[in-house]
């Protein structure tokens, strides 16, 4: 985003994860933090509060999902804009795994991390409207 002109800044909790940011990323800012710091270092250049937080493929993964939104809103203008992304976990989804005995390979336990929480449009929306964010749409890919 800051190579197509925008004021931009990353958040990533894994000091490796900053590292390799910064490393590709120059002329970028990263910020070591996770969701349940306090987010007063992430501002713009000019010491402002955001437009829009982009969280892609992160909530998932957070044992505490309510901070994302939380952190979302210190650092947003009163009308910012929060964007989120995450696997969508579909009815029809999970009897194919079934069908196709995969639920191990999908969602083993023996690695370290991966996905946590599971949502739904519904359970995403209700996250979302109980931090006071106005869910506007939703859109599927793949």
């Amino acid at each position: 985003m800051s190579n197509s002109g925008y004021d931009a800044a990353g958040v990533e909790y894994d000091k490796k994860g900053v590292e390799i940011s910064q490393k590709s990323y120059p002329g970028s800012k990263f910020y070591h933090l996770g969701v349940d710091d306090h987010p007063a270092l992430v501002l713009n250049a000019e010491g402002q509060a955001f437009d829009a937080v982009v969280s892609t493929e992160v909530i998932e993964h957070l044992f505490a999902p309510h901070f994302l939104p939380k952190f979302a809103r210190k650092i947003l203008e009163k009308d910012g804009c929060l964007i989120v992304s995450t696997p969508y976990h579909g009815y029809f989804k999970n009897p194919a795994l079934s069908l196709f005995n995969k639920w191990d390979r999908y969602h083993t336990a023996l690695w370290h991390g991966g996905h946590v929480k599971f949502w739904s449009r519904k359970t995403l929306t209700q996250l979302l409207e109980q931090n006071e964010f106005k869910v506007v749409a939703f859109h599927g890919a793949g």
